[in-house]
């Protein structure tokens, strides 16, 4: 896979949590879904990026769990408050207008929700 990170590969592999295998099959998923997705660690976890702007960022703490933060960027942006995004999956917790977040607890949670995962992050990174 291209768009695959040497960056993430080494955090990963050093990387101890419950649902690291989930992780790992996120990662591999959502590189897979699109090629212009790239990676790297941001927040001492992997994030992808979508025209070299993060755009969703795995949470690895507390580590009973395993969220993906949807957001758009690290600032605030000026057009936050028109910002609108439709989730029809209706995973997504959201924390603010821009910013949301999807959380797995469990490996079958994350099995089940992957393709309704991935295709939000697709429409997340061009919203």
């Amino acid at each position: 896979m291209q768009n695959k990170s040497g960056e993430v590969d080494r955090f990963l592999t050093a990387l101890d949590h419950p649902l690291k295998a989930g992780i790992e099959q996120l990662r591999s998923a959502i590189l897979a879904s699109n090629a212009a997705i790239s990676e790297h660690v941001k927040w001492n976890a992997p994030s992808f990026r979508f025209e070299d702007e993060d755009r969703v960022t795995f949470r690895l703490r507390p580590v009973d769990r395993l969220q993906l933060v949807f957001h758009r960027g690290a600032k605030v942006r000026a057009d936050s408050a028109e910002f609108a995004f439709q989730d029809p999956s209706g995973l997504m917790k959201w924390l603010a207008p821009d910013r949301g977040v999807v959380g797995f607890s469990d490996l079958e949670t994350i099995q089940s929700q992957e393709a309704a995962v991935v295709s939000l992050v697709n429409q997340w990174i061009r919203a």
